[in-house]
């Protein structure tokens, strides 16, 4: 923004204002808008008007400093051309939210320090950064999205030295570490967004996997969620909040039922985050009697959904209770 004298004549006169002007930009190129008229001041007040206005134009303070700021350049847009285009936002969100989530410390303390030029830090902050704005596979982050993100200016890593086998030891490091992350992520989320943690849903999902595995424990063939019984698979229980927040995951063979999954995981959670007033909440294929008996045997609280073959007998029962209380 800035402002400009306008001179305007009547009855022969010469009347002068200043107006604050606003300048945007449309598909037809740059224009201008009056956002208020200022009246008739002297120049040394238009002046200190014209500072006030330039403050007010929104600058990114975490891109420039102090100094880069004063300095203004004109740009004909039919002149420029772009060339080099990064993905620059998402990275830029993700590197701050990896921060505000203490990650930097969090890894520094639990990896080991490798002994090639690349630290394990910075291979897992692009594997995080990476899935943040733009899910795909350590193959494609190594051979397209890095090097078309601002990443090699934010890490200053070549792309040449970002490849899959690197990406892959880097999740192998980040293994290790999975129950104190999930301890940590879910200290400090609470500590963010003041979560109160009396709620857990819990569920199932697979993924498929191409190939034999013959010698893999974990790939089985098992109910395909992703309509593909041709392919083996491995099961995911994934722990949330009510506010849909991660707060654990574990893996289980493809041939385990969702019912055999939940002594494990109630345990597990329990024994990251201790036991609390909180309840549980399933879906039908997690109900068996030894569940059932368990949790109300521990005196937990939950909320899992009704079998379709238990529905008749639920019916019937409300049936009745109505039916007496209509009789009465």
């Amino acid at each position: 923004m800035y402002i400009r004298r306008i001179n305007k004549k009547a009855c022969g006169k010469s009347h002068y204002y200043w107006a604050l002007i606003e300048s945007y930009r449309t598909e037809k190129g740059p224009r201008q808008r009056v956002v208020g008229y200022i009246g008739d001041v002297t120049k040394i007040q238009a002046r200190k008007i014209a500072q006030s206005a330039e403050q007010c134009d929104s600058v990114q303070q975490d891109f420039l400093s102090p100094d880069e700021m004063l300095e203004r350049a004109e740009v004909l847009l039919k002149k420029t051309r772009t060339e080099r285009q990064r993905e620059f936002g998402g990275v830029w969100l993700g590197n701050k939210l990896f921060e505000k989530l203490e990650l930097n410390r969090y890894f520094a303390d639990g990896l080991k320090q490798n002994d090639e030029d690349i630290s394990w830090l910075d291979i897992i902050k692009i594997l995080v950064i990476s899935r943040f704005y733009s899910p795909s596979s350590e193959l494609h982050i190594a051979e397209h999205l890095y090097e078309h993100s601002a990443m090699e200016d934010f890490f200053g890593i070549p792309a040449h030295q970002v490849y899959d086998n690197r990406l892959y030891r880097g999740l192998d490091k980040l293994l290790p570490l999975k129950d104190g992350l999930q301890h940590h992520l879910k200290e400090r989320m609470g500590e963010l967004f003041n979560i109160e943690y009396d709620l857990f849903l819990y569920d199932v999902t697979s993924t498929y996997v191409e190939g034999e595995h013959a010698n893999s424990d974990l790939c089985q063939r098992g109910y395909s969620r992703d309509s593909r019984p041709d392919c083996k698979q491995v099961c995911i229980g994934l722990v949330v909040t009510k506010e849909g927040l991660p707060l654990g995951y574990e893996i289980f063979p493809g041939n385990k039922h969702d019912s055999t999954t939940v002594d494990e995981v109630v345990e597990k959670m329990e024994k990251l985050y201790g036991r609390a007033n909180r309840i549980w909440v399933m879906d039908r294929g997690m109900v068996s009697e030894p569940n059932l008996t368990k949790l109300r045997r521990d005196g937990r609280r939950y909320i899992i959904g009704t079998p379709k073959a238990n529905l008749k007998q639920v019916e019937k029962h409300l049936l009745a209770g109505c039916s007496c209380r209509g009789r009465s």
